[in-house]
């Protein structure tokens, strides 16, 4: 079989039950996810896959080096600031290898289109880390209409040179996504006449539903939030669920295009979200949300379709997070990781030929924020937030209210070690990382 073209898709603080294969409610206007359902139903959905953080830069060292993010600088960021452009610290080192640099050596097109939060030129940038092409924000959160960033400087760019675009956000990355893959087609037709076709690597990362609250037909709100993109005082559930909405109307553009060139067959689309849900979203039945290390902040949405090797309809519960699928994608593709640059990431080819098909995975997060500390093992999860430490049964217990560390002393401190060890294994926090939040107990009640 050839190999796949591969279109990675992520969303930026979708919850856990946003989606309606999730569980997700309709809202008034109907089905919020209509073809993020469908690629469920004809593929593959995964109900205990994990973000490597929960908060957005961090998981995205993750996805692009399938490395654990501690490894790197920037990551400790809790998340890199647009305040800082011009850093030569904070983003991700060009001579590191990426997911789309080993793609990209070993024979595939590359291009991101959407968020990249991963430093700023000159020093950083998506094409100095292997993307043959870039269009999209360079920093956290941008206004949907304006494209400029918190501090109100424009942040749209077209490679590394900034880019004035009309138009809502949303519909512009998945219009250049469609017009993307429709240019692969045909590029992708005229090799196959010469008989070395090139597949494509497409990563579309989509700022939405990330804030701030502004559907396509919300333009006249861009000059009320531009002094605080986090909108705090604007929002609601309905707004929020349309922006989904937004999002899943093109992804189903896109997949018509694939349909359109019969590229669907062998195309590995894979879904997902950078970390949990934020204020507005649905996590149920899980508890807390963006930087939190309880199952809302980490536990999100993965979805695989791709029909020459995933059948319709598989469920696995089998664990993983962002770098597993880093590695997924390498390993569908044929490519081999950098020796000098072990992958810490488990490609999970064997569940997607067959979702009965699981294995031992242990996950371990840390987060500067709070103290926290975390860790997955088969059912169980070691806790730690504030200096308190939890014992958890994840299937008997996913709300996380049950805590079972008293009862089971031994298993607490077992756990408690691995942790440590693996920590061990990683560079400690630097003393002048930053934990950023946008709002706290003053602007709305904790969860």
């Amino acid at each position: 079989m050839k190999r796949p073209n591969i279109i990675f898709i992520v969303a930026d603080d979708l919850g856990y039950a946003d989606l309606g294969c999730y569980g997700g409610r309709d809202a008034a206007f109907g089905p919020v996810s209509p073809v993020l359902d469908g690629l469920a139903a004809n593929g593959l959905k995964l109900t205990q896959g994990y973000s490597n953080s929960p908060v957005c830069s961090p998981t995205r060292f993750a996805m692009i080096t399938a490395r654990y993010q501690y490894r790197l600088r920037g990551a400790a960021e809790e998340p890199i600031r647009s305040s800082s452009r011009g850093s030569t610290t904070l983003g991700l080192p060009t001579d590191h290898p990426t997911l789309p640099s080993l793609l990209k050596a070993g024979g595939y097109q590359t291009a991101l289109i959407g968020k990249w939060h991963l430093g700023y030129p000159p020093h950083f940038g998506p094409l100095r880390s292997g993307y043959d092409e870039f269009f999209g924000p360079m920093s956290g959160g941008v206004d949907y209409f304006t494209h400029c960033d918190s501090t109100g400087q424009h942040d749209l760019w077209f490679g590394e040179e900034d880019k004035k675009e009309d138009g809502y956000l949303t519909d512009i990355l998945s219009k250049r996504a469609v017009d993307y893959v429709e240019r692969m087609a045909a590029k992708q037709k005229q090799q196959q006449k010469e008989e070395e076709q090139a597949p494509f690597f497409l990563s579309l990362h989509y700022t939405a539903p990330h804030w701030p609250w502004e559907t396509r037909d919300d333009a006249d709100k861009a000059p009320t939030v531009k002094d605080n993109l986090f909108d705090l005082a604007g929002g609601n559930i309905h707004v929020y669920r349309r922006m989904i909405h937004h999002m899943d109307e093109g992804i189903g553009w896109i997949m018509a295009a694939l349909q359109k060139h019969g590229m669907a067959d062998n195309t590995l689309v894979v879904f997902t979200s950078d970390n949990g849900g934020e204020r507005f979203s649905d996590n149920w039945p899980l508890v807390g949300g963006k930087m939190d290390l309880t199952e809302g902040g980490i536990r999100v949405p993965w979805i695989a379709h791709w029909p020459a090797v995933i059948a319709k309809g598989g469920e696995s519960k089998q664990l993983c997070m962002t770098m597993d699928w880093s590695a997924t994608m390498l390993d569908a593709a044929g490519v081999k990781a950098d020796a000098a640059y072990p992958l810490d990431g488990v490609s999970l080819m064997p569940v997607l030929r067959d979702a009965k098909h699981s294995f031992r995975r242990p996950l371990h997060w840390r987060m500067n924020h709070r103290g926290q500390e975390a860790m997955r093992d088969g059912d169980w999860k070691y806790l730690k937030v504030d200096g308190n430490e939890y014992l958890f049964n994840i299937p008997a217990d996913e709300r996380e209210r049950a805590n079972l560390g008293k009862k089971e002393p031994e298993r607490l401190a077992a756990m408690r070690e691995d942790w440590a060890a693996w920590n061990a294994t990683m560079p400690g926090i630097p003393e002048d990382a930053t934990v950023s939040l946008g709002y706290s107990v003053r602007d709305m009640p904790q969860r």
